[in-house]
């Protein structure tokens, strides 16, 4: 079973920008699109951008869309998330996980702890 480990996160002031890693074990890891996910205090647990195995095709969610990008380097087994233009709004733990299509879907493996992301106004 992969195991996943986010990181990055933190506070930052509003039009900051902060990249999150998510580094996967094991060698499945490269046959999976992942996605990175959200939960806010209160909410569930919303999706947020994936890539698939080769990078070639990405996936994000409107509010997010044009500040966010989603990258991944196979060859050290970890996918990030750059966040640019932040906003109060995405404060949030942030979650990354394999997802059956770019466009989203039932998460696949189990949840690994999350990084907290923080954006003060």
């Amino acid at each position: 079973q992969v195991q996943l480990v986010e990181s990055g996160g933190g506070l930052v002031q509003a039009g900051g920008s902060l990249r999150l890693s998510c580094a996967a074990s094991g060698r499945t890891y490269l046959t999976y699109t992942m996605g990175w996910f959200r939960q806010a205090p209160g909410k569930e647990r919303e999706f947020v951008a994936a890539i698939n195995r080769n990078g070639g095709s990405t996936y994000y969610t409107d509010s997010v869309k044009g500040r966010f990008t989603i990258s991944r380097d196979n060859a050290q087994n970890t996918v990030y998330l750059r966040m640019n233009s932040l906003k109060p709004e995405d404060t949030a733990v942030y979650y990354c996980n394999a997802v059956p299509a770019v466009v989203g879907g039932t998460p696949l493996l189990d949840w690994g702890q999350g990084t907290q992301v923080t954006v003060s106004s």
